[in-house]
């Protein structure tokens, strides 16, 4: 009897190599995949350098935080995430009336809708109700001017833009999941050389230090509703519901009131230092709860809590990439973003006009998405869903739904 500890502990620690190793891999991809396209959506409503590199490191903080405590109060593996699909927006949404800070405002709402959505079951109800097809035709307009920056970069710059590529479609043959961070990995070289062959080197390194830099949040209405409603029901449309059911696919049953209550009060402590939302992950979620994190499903808990420490320590190095990026050659990390995208285009896309019943909604809706265009200082990603649920009520109501049908 008196064997058995010094068996059974080796095996537990072998064991547990398996699961710490998954949640490595899903904070390396998570990070490396998307905060490009953070960075991008953040300086897009008006953050400096600063704010934006302020912004990349409290959401690494409070995400972190909210995936150790999910997953070792439920012993399952919730992962979180910032919302890219949102970071995505606010890059097509661009400045609003107020800059920044009103910016900043809106983020402080849209974390109190999503605790609210978790304590009051009517509001998940309510963006539950939302037709699929059109929150993704939104999704996939707002994506698409994001997903043509590559195509302009190689016309503009080449030299500069064709490796990130050539390695993208190399790595896409071989393994999916590591393509866009092998990208970046070639982004990173193409500066480095771009810093030491040329005379003007933007380089700033007193900007590579990590630190926090807080906005006082304002208010104004086009704020509210040219970001916020449209970035509080992207991120639980296109991560939350999703994340729901990737855990679901996988056995877990996620608990949904704690999750949303602590996603909600992360978003809202981190928005003045820039952290525009976080939420349940979607596509990296797998990475975490799947058999290849651990043959036991009681014990893939760790790999989600080990992508929590994970992302404590991307967080320290959070503020070098911001200082990286921001000394690129133009071009370059538009691409990176770019192609991190298109997997999710093509998701939105395929699940906007999917329904043949809807698609005339979903067509209006990502072409006045993807337009761009503003409108009393309110976004295009709200008119898209306003226009696109008015094309839908009229043709899916009354006697023109049977004339329609005939036809």
């Amino acid at each position: 009897m008196s064997d058995s500890p010094s068996t059974t502990e080796p095996e537990a620690t072998v064991s547990n190599a398996q699961p710490i190793s998954a949640g490595i891999v899903t904070a390396l991809v998570g990070f490396t995949s998307s905060f490009a396209v953070l960075l991008t959506g953040l300086s897009a409503v008006g953050a400096n350098a600063t704010e934006a590199a302020s912004g990349l490191l409290v959401l690494c903080v409070t995400q972190a935080l909210g995936m150790l405590w999910l997953s070792r109060r439920y012993k399952i593996p919730i992962t979180l995430a910032w919302s890219t699909p949102g970071a995505a927006l606010l890059a097509g949404a661009g400045a609003v009336h107020g800059g920044w800070p009103a910016a900043v405002g809106a983020f402080v709402v849209v974390g109190i809708a999503i605790v609210l959505t978790g304590l009051w079951p009517t509001l998940g109800k309510i963006i539950a109700a939302i037709p699929t097809p059109l929150a993704q035709a939104m999704l996939a307009g707002v994506l698409l001017p994001l997903c043509l920056a590559p195509i302009f970069a190689v016309r503009d710059a080449p030299l500069a833009v064709v490796p990130v590529i050539v390695v993208w479609l190399a790595a896409q043959r071989f393994s999916k999941r590591w393509a866009v961070p092998l990208a970046f990995l070639t982004a990173a070289v193409v500066i480095c050389i771009s810093l030491t062959t040329t005379d003007n080197n933007t380089l700033d390194v007193g900007a590579m230090i990590p630190r926090v830099d807080l906005t006082m949040p304002s208010w104004s209405w086009q704020a509210l509703v040219g970001i916020a409603i449209p970035l509080y029901i992207v991120t639980m449309a296109s991560q939350n519901i999703p994340g729901v059911a990737v855990m679901k696919s996988f056995g877990y049953t996620v608990p949904w009131r704690p999750s949303m209550v602590v996603t909600g009060l992360g978003t809202v402590l981190g928005a003045p230092a820039g952290g525009h939302a976080i939420n349940l992950a979607a596509i990296s979620a797998a990475l975490a709860a799947a058999p290849t994190a651990h043959p036991d499903p009681k014990r893939r808990w760790i790999a989600a809590s080990t992508a929590g420490w994970a992302y404590l320590v991307l967080a320290a190095g959070s503020a070098a990439v911001a200082a990286l990026v921001a000394a690129a050659p133009a071009g370059v990390v538009e691409t990176v973003a770019g192609l991190a995208l298109m997997a999710t285009l093509a998701a939105s896309l395929t699940a906007a006009l999917s329904d043949a019943t809807e698609r005339e909604g979903a067509v209006v809706t990502f072409l006045i998405a993807a337009s761009g265009v503003s409108v009393l200082g309110i976004g295009s990603a709200f008119w898209a869903l306003l226009v696109g649920l008015i094309v839908r009520a009229v043709l899916t109501s009354g006697p023109l739904t049977s004339l329609r049908s005939r036809s």
